[in-house]
């Protein structure tokens, strides 16, 4: 699948690619209504519409990712919440000799993720995975979402990359087609991001099965 003689430069995505995408997933679409419903004395059905139709107007924006609009929002306190679950933060099959084989060879490893810092702190703690990488960007300080080509032009004036040596691993279709869109040529899916969801069928990008098809790990 992938010629590394071809690739100086991983960028990484951390939801559904680093991490299983089960937390997140379990967080916006259980456990977050459930305690909006106690809070505004309403039932679950009606609290996951009513949120769904918020969630739906900001996808794609940094809004959606944002913890502290949504604190605003919902006048929840998102951090607290995502706090309590933080037991379902994992990684996804083979991620750690993934990163220590990445971090051992001749290549640069970032990660690059939309997740706002409160959450990134967050799993970062719970995971350890930045031990292995040589930085770690939020597209909030960006100011744009990596679905947007401004996040690219921004994020490469701040770290400069030769886009045909690059190789982007994203769950997210529109990130990848938006990286794509910028010259980024090597570009990879996920074929299952949530552990607890069926595989999703391929699209216009190769998708990782597991970390070991693509390198030689112990």
């Amino acid at each position: 699948m992938l010629n590394w003689d071809n690739i100086e430069t991983v960028l990484l995505d951390m939801d559904g690619t680093l991490l299983d995408l089960h937390y997140d997933n379990y967080f916006w679409q259980e456990h977050l209504p459930s305690q909006y419903a106690k809070q505004n004395s309403i039932p679950l059905d009606q609290a996951k519409t009513h949120l769904q139709t918020l969630f739906s107007k900001q996808s794609g924006t940094l809004n959606w990712y944002c913890v502290d609009f949504w604190s605003d929002c919902l006048q929840v306190d998102i951090p607290a919440l995502k706090k309590e679950i933080d037991h379902l933060i994992g990684l996804r099959p083979q991620v750690a000799p993934f990163l220590k084989w990445l971090s051992e060879s001749s290549r640069s490893c970032y990660l690059v993720t939309n997740a706002h810092e409160k959450s990134l702190s967050l799993k970062l703690n719970k995971t350890g995975i930045d031990q292995y990488l040589d930085g770690v960007f939020c597209s909030h300080e960006f100011g744009a979402p990596k679905e947007s080509q401004e996040f690219w032009l921004r994020f490469q004036k701040k770290l400069p990359f030769e886009k045909t040596n690059t190789l982007l691993i994203d769950d997210n279709e529109s990130v990848l087609v938006s990286a794509k869109t910028f010259g980024i040529r090597h570009l990879l899916s996920i074929e299952q991001p949530d552990s607890h969801l069926s595989p999703r069928e391929l699209g216009e990008f190769p998708a990782v099965t597991c970390y070991s098809k693509l390198a030689p790990l112990d």
